[in-house]
């Protein structure tokens, strides 16, 4: 990462683009905002990095960028949409917005989203609920990437969630996969030929291994918490199936490439228990935190959330910083 850009530059060449594959003036916009906020805070992965291979889903049909999603079932506070292979982004954004007026009127909502695409990065709508003052929790299923705890064939989708609750000097917001490591932050140290700080996966002999390489080669990631982690991707996989009436990650498995991902999208108003209590329990709980004994001289305990905060605040001062191969090619026209 030598290169740093103005976000508005980023910002304008992201929608140059997809206006020129097919979007709509306005959706073209607020889809690139979300790519150019996820490299703004760090998470390039899910944001430049990811680009080029949005451009060609669009150009080869897998992602519709003029489809948006349609009510297909109401259960009060609980209902069900489905994508039509919009863009995974737009999707998410909009679904999230249903939740947070479903909450609004009844206490919570919860949105379930079948027949979409990849969302990029799951925090974004996590920040959106709770800087709204709302609780927030989503997930999403994906292709088989995982193998189930003991195995060595994928079968389970790495099926990242979000859990986001609000605070006046800001939200805590927690954006995990069910893999140690995400897809896209092993390219991401591959790229910068850095190993991982932890072990993130095995090598082809079976071996537990920190070469984000040797990992992608053996499609052999390591579940957070080992057979925990292996039996909450499940889990997550079937309430998205069941919650929005779309497929699970077996169906999802037998296209290539990944498409037509099912979602869930829950939040939570809470401040009908009382505005003041959230404030202050959530302000209790970070200062707690903040206040254990660092492991290292240097060391500094952080909440969920609080590097996004710094990251975005550095990419305004000082520009977002770029892959230059990698903005060269989004700047060429792909």
């Amino acid at each position: 990462m030598s290169q740093r850009i103005p976000l508005e530059t980023m910002l304008d060449v992201f929608v140059r683009n997809l206006l020129n594959v097919g979007f709509e003036s306005d959706r073209a916009r607020r889809c690139a905002s979300i790519f150019a906020e996820n490299s703004a805070v760090g998470v390039c992965s899910h944001g430049l990095n990811r680009f080029p291979e949005f451009i060609d889903f669009v150009r080869r049909g897998i992602v519709n960028p003029a489809a948006e999603m349609v009510s297909t079932a109401r259960f009060g506070a609980w209902e069900q949409w489905n994508g039509g292979l919009g863009p995974g982004p737009l999707n998410a954004c909009d679904a999230t917005i249903r939740a947070n007026e479903l909450a609004r009127r009844h206490g919570i909502g919860c949105v379930g989203l079948q027949q979409t695409n990849h969302w990029m990065r799951g925090g974004y709508y996590g920040w959106m609920a709770a800087e709204e003052g709302l609780a927030f929790m989503a997930w999403t299923n994906t292709k088989p990437n995982m193998p189930p705890w003991g195995a060595t064939d994928c079968h389970l989708g790495n099926n990242p969630l979000v859990l986001a609750v609000p605070r006046p000097s800001g939200p805590v917001v927690l954006d995990m996969a069910m893999s140690q490591f995400s897809f896209g932050r092993l390219e991401t140290y591959l790229r910068e030929g850095k190993p991982l700080p932890v072990a993130g996966g095995y090598d082809a002999d079976g071996g537990v291994t920190t070469d984000p390489g040797a990992i992608l080669s053996s499609n052999r990631v390591l579940p957070i918490g080992c057979w925990k982690g292996a039996g909450l991707a499940m889990l997550l996989d079937s309430l998205a199936a069941l919650v929005s009436g779309g497929d699970t990650t077996c169906r999802i498995g037998q296209r290539d490439p990944e498409y037509g991902v099912s979602q869930v999208f829950i939040a939570v108003d809470v401040t009908r228990a009382g505005t003041s209590r959230v404030d202050g329990l959530m302000d209790e709980l970070v200062a707690d935190l903040r206040a254990s004994r660092p492991d290292g001289e240097n060391g500094d305990v952080r909440y969920p959330g609080q590097r996004i905060r710094e990251m975005h605040r550095e990419s305004l001062e000082k520009g977002v910083p770029v892959d230059p191969a990698i903005w060269e090619q989004v700047v060429s026209g792909l």
